[in-house]
């Protein structure tokens, strides 16, 4: 069975809100946010009233944590999606939504952003029938993801399948059993990014 690793549930904690960091866990009763709906610490929790400049950056961690992003990393998409006619943040979330572990972990193949990561890593994924180890990876309408012919891998796979069978695959995505994998039918919309965020606050706090 697939070991599920990731960041630990302090930082939906902190942020007040699931960001699935731990998979199918956090669908569960086990849950860090159901369990202790207050951020960790020793120290009694008060509520405190934040700032705008604190409302905007928890929108830009936010984004973050859920994607497994770096401060560079993030603010070079930000760069790309900048240059872009029209709406910047709505860009910015359809960029990161063609991520390829993104891509993997929407499809069910992987439990958590981090372990598609990992699986992309070690060469596990493949992208039109070539191996790519790029997280990072823009997947575009019409690529096939598939996964690497090897029996362990495939039976690591329809065991993430089996716990994660509940889990909805989004539109833009077509899944297929044989061979084991999917595609990317059309481009993602905004209306199909499942973290409940505000762009346009990220786009103000990152055009300053």
């Amino acid at each position: 069975m697939a070991r599920l690793i990731g960041p630990k549930c302090k930082y939906c904690r902190r942020e007040g809100m699931k960001l699935f960091l731990k998979g199918v866990r956090c669908e569960s009763a086990k849950c860090g946010v159901a369990r202790r709906e207050y951020p960790p610490g020793m120290h009694p929790w008060r509520r405190r009233r934040v700032s705008d400049y604190g409302t905007h950056l928890r929108e830009k961690q936010k984004v973050k944590r859920y994607y497994g992003l770096l401060e560079k990393q993030f603010l070079r998409y930000f760069r790309i999606a900048s240059k872009k006619p029209g709406n910047t943040g709505e860009y910015l979330l359809i960029l990161l939504e063609r991520r390829l572990d993104n891509v993997v972990s929407r499809m069910n193949l992987a439990l958590s952003h981090a372990q598609a990561r990992q699986m992309i890593v070690h060469g596990n994924i493949t992208v039109n029938g070539r191996k790519v180890d790029r997280p990072g990876y823009l997947v575009r309408p019409g690529d096939v993801i598939g996964i690497r012919s090897d029996e362990a891998v495939a039976k690591m796979v329809e065991g993430i399948r089996e716990i994660s069978k509940n889990r909805p695959i989004p539109s833009w995505l077509e899944f297929s059993e044989k061979p084991l994998g999917g595609r990317m039918t059309q481009m993602p919309t905004r209306e199909e990014v499942s973290i409940p965020v505000e762009e346009q606050l990220i786009v103000e706090f990152c055009s300053r």
